[in-house]
């Protein structure tokens, strides 16, 4: 759409383009539907407000401000560059829990099976012939018993919270205990943090540089935080600019922006390029996100297979201990 609106084709249209190249039907009805409006007369911005679970408030927002401006197809390619960013982050995370989700999946099945079927019958033979078993065998057998016995129950009990605990968070006071609890964790933290400073930091600069005025940059950028304590927290920050207070010295007093960024937006401020330097802050912690991404899923496959590998060798070494300790008891 940005690319047929810069080449000077009407927004109808390239509407019109854009919903005869896509393959889904389901999208397809939508964009023609959004061509229907603007047909009757409706702003691009007010057509994608009829599809608010297609077309989020940051695009709205920021459509509106570029059809006022008179800049909507410069407005389009920002946010074209900003939304696949965001879908190759998601991709490529995606894609690389793949292998250690099938990893994690199989070997949860086989070492199930070998507790429920296989180890019962090598450990049968040490209980019949009344020697003192090692606790780690012990161990072993209290597993596979539990497992044969309530294995299923146990998954059936597991499932049955989860679903349970996704359909408490519709309340928003559970919701807002368990974003809490997010701020809370060490790496989590820090990684829930960064990515919706990051998020927060990209729309106020998408629509700042798109003549949105602060006030209503910040409360569309604050609603697009996922986590309800730090939309709060801009939320006030909004307040605070709204009595007076710099943007900068705000968003410091959130608790929520890492020295860098708050020294870059208070740059932006003094020297009148705010949306310059948001923009730079936002590529520092996507960066930073990347990052922290690739240094995860590096780790995450050494620490699936070290972990099953250790289950493993518990397995093992539960078995021959018994063995070794009647060949002794015969020698």
């Amino acid at each position: 759409l940005a690319t047929l609106l810069a080449a000077g084709i009407p927004v109808e249209e390239s509407l019109r383009g854009v919903s005869e190249q896509t393959d889904k039907d389901k999208v397809r009805r939508i964009i023609i539907g959004v061509r229907s409006k603007v047909m009757e007369g409706y702003a691009l911005a007010q057509a994608m407000a009829e599809y608010p679970y297609v077309f989020p408030a940051l695009y709205r927002a920021t459509v509106a401000a570029g059809e006022q401006t008179g800049r909507l197809d410069l407005v389009l390619e920002k946010l074209a560059d900003y939304t696949e960013n965001q879908q190759q982050t998601r991709q490529k995370i995606q894609q690389a829990l793949i292998y250690p989700a099938l990893m994690i999946i199989v070997s949860t099945v086989i070492i199930s099976f070998l507790l429920a079927f296989v180890v019962p019958k090598i450990i049968d033979v040490f209980t019949s012939s009344g020697q003192t078993l090692p606790p780690m065998t012990s161990a072993l057998i209290a597993m596979s018993s539990f497992i044969k016995s309530y294995g299923i129950y146990a998954l059936i009990t597991i499932t049955v919270m989860i679903i349970a605990f996704k359909r408490s968070l519709n309340y928003l006071s559970v919701r807002m205990a368990w974003h809490r609890t997010m701020l809370k964790l060490p790496i989590i933290s820090y990684l829930v943090k960064t990515i919706n400073v990051a998020r927060y930091i990209h729309t106020f600069g998408i629509l700042f540089a798109a003549g949105v005025n602060v006030l209503e940059t910040m409360q569309v950028s604050a609603g697009l935080v996922s986590n309800l304590v730090m939309r709060n927290a801009f939320d006030i920050a909004a307040v605070r600019v709204r009595e007076g207070m710099g943007i900068s010295q705000a968003l410091k007093e959130s608790g929520y922006l890492g020295s860098m960024a708050t020294h870059l937006i208070a740059s932006g401020e003094k020297s009148g390029q705010l949306a310059t330097m948001m923009d730079r802050a936002a590529k520092h912690l996507d960066n930073e996100v990347k990052r922290l991404i690739d240094t995860a899923l590096t780790l995450l496959e050494p620490l699936v297979i070290l972990f099953m590998g250790g289950v493993v060798l518990f397995i093992v070494l539960a078995t021959l201990l018994p063995i070794f300790t009647m060949e002794q008891l015969v020698n």
